[in-house]
């Protein structure tokens, strides 16, 4: 095993931490600005293969990270299932209102996600025949949790008030939900795989809203039902956890789900992460907000994750959540450089 980015997630030696940048394909390129106004709308560029390609492979040919994620959204998965899903520009995700469950079907579930199933082969071969043969092809989807978060409050929201009284006032009615989203999840990623993947990753970007026996039930026993299917038939692909603000509840996430690493947002304290490497390979953990800003005060968050985390096995280096919009490009590659200077 040769690549990088799949040796630290097996917990082998690497020479240099591997490094890629979640949102790493997004607006703070100015090629990325230019395939999108081509696309016309945030959706036509992801359900567009030519296009999620070309902008998924912009990052690796200018900054050379150890691997590509596909580029498409996590709420395509809803959208599939009849619920209609589009971007107006300052507001983030819009969803057709969520009445019942009765009102989603999964009868062309995969007919309308094949354009994406088309463009993890895309990608694939863009990588190779680019050269970057060294780079692995992430494939990624939402967690239950966070995508039926988006599903019932029908936009973004800082405390997903609708979901989270409809988990604890109708829990029955959100199980069913739950489960039909682990089935599509779990569907959805093995169709990644197949289709070239080499590795996935779970975004629960909202898990940290729940309390402890909250989480137990909407994140982690949803999330192992997802490794365990992927696993049964792809034990050896690696699949990587991303908790958002899960806190001292991590440990526990790493121990019951079964995932071969962990995600760390940015505000887990590194002494933390350390002891949680000892178990599992970590992925992490810059604050985004450190890399717009950049200068030396990036150059001293760099070094102070690498201290803790770089010198052993089974460490990526990322950010703790998505790149920001507005940071510029020369501060990302001043990061390459300097994870891999050292």
């Amino acid at each position: 095993m040769t690549k990088p980015f799949l040796r630290a997630l097996k917990n082998l030696p690497c020479s240099v931490p591997p490094v890629w940048l979640m949102r790493q394909a997004g607006r703070y390129l100015p090629e990325y600005r230019e395939v999108r106004e081509r696309a016309g709308n945030f959706m036509g560029l992801v359900y567009n293969p030519a296009l999620a390609t070309e902008v998924t492979l912009q990052p690796i040919r200018r900054f050379g990270f150890d691997a590509a994620i596909l580029f498409s959204d996590i709420l395509v998965v809803p959208d599939a299932l009849g619920q209609k899903l589009s971007f107006t520009e300052n507001h983030g995700p819009c969803l057709r209102p969520f009445l019942d469950i009765a009102d989603l079907n999964d009868a062309e579930f995969h007919k309308h996600l094949a354009p994406i199933y088309e463009t993890v082969s895309s990608i694939r071969e863009g990588l190779d025949r680019e050269g970057f043969c060294d780079t692995a092809l992430i494939g990624f989807a939402g967690s239950p949790w966070t995508v039926a978060c988006y599903m019932v409050e029908g936009e973004g929201s800082k405390e997903f008030a609708k979901a989270r009284l409809m988990a604890l006032c109708e829990p029955e009615k959100f199980s069913v939900l739950i489960d039909i989203l682990v089935r599509k999840t779990s569907e959805y990623l093995l169709r990644q795989i197949e289709a070239g993947a080499e590795a996935v990753q779970l975004f629960d970007t909202w898990a940290g809203l729940l309390p402890p026996v909250q989480f137990e039930k909407w994140v982690i026993e949803p999330t192992q039902r997802i490794v365990s299917c992927l696993k049964e038939k792809y034990p050896a692909l690696p699949i990587i956890g991303f908790p958002r603000g899960a806190g001292f509840l991590y440990s526990d996430y790493a121990a019951k789900t079964g995932v071969t690493a962990l995600g760390l947002d940015w505000q887990l304290p590194l002494f933390v992460a350390k002891e949680l490497q000892k178990t599992i390979p970590i992925q992490g953990n810059l604050d985004p907000f450190v890399l717009l800003c950049g200068g030396k005060e990036l150059d001293r968050e760099i070094d102070g994750i690498l201290d803790n985390l770089g010198n052993q096995s089974g460490f990526v280096f990322n950010l703790g959540h998505g790149i920001h919009k507005d940071t510029s490009p020369e501060n990302v590659a001043r990061l390459v450089a300097r994870v891999r200077g050292r």
